[in-house]
């Protein structure tokens, strides 16, 4: 989901496989993918899903987040999300780390309003409790816990809500035209959601909140990127309300070396209940 904390931004929007057999609810992904010819990491394909079990997400709670310790949680998630790890790679728990600090630094960095070209943007969380996640989700708490009001919860769903004109290295919306703009139109990034709970409905709700918050920011336009293979997140966006807009020419896709994707769209406009 981007880091914009250098020039070495490399957008990822093609769908991601896991050993569960998940995929990733991606739109654009602004994540930072440093060099990593040592570590033999790589993004992850497209695959059937698997959800062994369901989770009882009567205390599901999504909302956005304020406290560095939440952040670093929805940090290690992207990491855990949009890279795929061979086992046996020397130092991997290291190099997890390495990105997922710089994700938190550039998501603070977004946040905070000190990146050039962002009005504002939002780092919207799922979250459960942690002693929800045991068996099959234990890895999935320990790895993405944080406290809050001294509950342990875990990260299970995230994305960024960004006020801006356009996200690099993307297409640009039509929508608003002329003067002001730049303070109606948004655009989804980073959403993925954990690997182990896919096909729950957590993609969905996270999508529902960030158009309540998104219509909070006066936003009448909100846009989503999708690779034109992601038929998961298609779907998603879809039952979500977008619809296609504009979709990525050939040339482009294979200049920065990832899947053509689509533009979708929604009006946020006169909504009353999203």
């Amino acid at each position: 989901m981007a880091v914009l904390s250098s020039s070495l931004n490399l957008p990822i929007s093609s769908p991601i496989t896991s050993p569960n057999c998940s995929y990733y609810l991606n739109s654009s992904t602004l994540f930072h993918q440093p060099p990593s010819r040592r570590f033999h990491i790589r993004p992850l394909a497209a695959s059937h899903v698997c959800s062994p079990h369901e989770v009882d997400k009567s205390s599901l709670i999504i909302t956005e987040a304020e406290a560095e310790d939440e952040l670093w949680a929805a940090s290690r998630l992207r990491v855990r999300s949009f890279y795929q790890f061979e086992p046996s790679t020397f130092g991997i728990q290291d190099h997890k780390k390495y990105l997922a600090e710089r994700e938190f630094e550039a998501v603070k960095e977004r946040i905070s309003g000190k990146r050039t070209g962002f009005n504002r943007v939002s780092c919207i969380n799922a979250t459960l409790p942690v002693s929800q996640l045991s068996g099959l989700y234990q890895e999935l708490g320990a790895e993405c816990k944080f406290n809050s009001n001294g509950q342990d919860r875990a990260v299970v769903a995230t994305l960024d809500l960004n006020q801006c004109l356009r996200l690099p290295d993307e297409i640009t919306g039509k929508k608003p035209e002329g003067i002001g703009a730049d303070f109606a139109r948004a655009y989804l990034s980073n959403v993925c959601v954990a690997n182990e709970l896919q096909r729950q409905g957590l993609g969905y709700k996270l999508v529902a909140k960030s158009k309540i918050v998104a219509q909070g920011w006066g936003i009448t336009d909100l846009y989503v990127h999708v690779a034109v293979d992601n038929e998961p997140a298609k779907k998603l966006y879809t039952k979500s309300g977008f619809i296609y807009e504009n979709d990525e020419p050939a040339w482009q896709a294979r200049f920065l070396e990832r899947p053509r994707r689509l533009l979708l769209w929604i009006s946020l406009a006169g909504a009353q209940e999203l």
